[in-house]
């Protein structure tokens, strides 16, 4: 019999939804600071900030999952992720734990949504809770994100 080791999820709150994202994406988590807007982004699309020398774009999750009009608190978090090709923060209303989710209590994405299958996994079951756990990359795959990408390295 094969053992299923377990995946570690830092799981997070947007609005009044539980996601959960690899642990291994993550970075860092930062409180929420004030970033710099760049012009005609969108409105998930904050702006940037600058992370000991690397400009990071910063996604707010909760325009970008359309849950609403961001608030801004002390509980407000910041997840650096580490992509692939770059470094990207998410906006989210509240982190709460790193949990491990054996295999067996994932289960695939449902049909819904074209841009929610982008993005989310699948289901993992905690306890008594479900976490949408989400693709980092997916996320972090805006056609602005690419936009911004190229102006940078044209001026490098």
């Amino acid at each position: 019999m094969q053992r299923v080791t377990p995946a570690e999820f830092l799981s997070f709150t947007v609005g009044d939804e539980a996601y959960g994202i690899d642990i291994q994406k993550v970075q860092e988590l930062r409180g929420y600071t004030p970033v710099t807007r760049i012009a005609h982004a969108p409105a998930q699309l904050k702006g940037v900030v600058n992370l000991r020398g690397t400009i990071v774009p910063i996604i707010d999750m909760r325009i970008r999952f359309g849950l609403g009009t961001p608030v801004y608190d002390q509980r407000t978090v910041v997840v650096v992720l580490n992509l692939v090709d770059r470094v990207v923060g998410i906006v989210v209303d509240s982190v709460s734990e790193v949990v491990a989710i054996a295999q067996e209590h994932i289960r695939p994405s449902p049909a819904l949504a074209q841009d929610t299958r982008s993005h989310v996994i699948g289901i993992g079951t905690v306890a008594d809770r479900l976490l949408q756990l989400l693709d980092p990359e997916g996320l972090a795959d805006l056609e602005d994100l690419k936009n911004l990408q190229a102006c940078e390295e044209a001026t490098v």
